[in-house]
């Protein structure tokens, strides 16, 4: 699960990841990604996808 692990100065937080987290990342972005052949496609493809992360409680 993700931890958000919050930043002193109050400007960004940080977000570990666990192994898992990041194979189910790369799982959903190959899978998003499948049928671009093109920097710009695969940029498109991911500004109209959402990839969520659960965060440890």
């Amino acid at each position: 699960m993700a931890r958000i692990i919050d930043n002193v100065d109050g400007k960004r937080k940080l977000i570990k990841l666990s192994s898992d987290d990041i194979i189910s990342v790369v799982r959903e972005y190959q899978n998003i990604t499948y049928y671009c052949q093109t920097r710009a496609e695969i940029r498109s493809a991911l500004a109209d996808s959402v990839i969520y992360l659960p965060e440890e409680m």
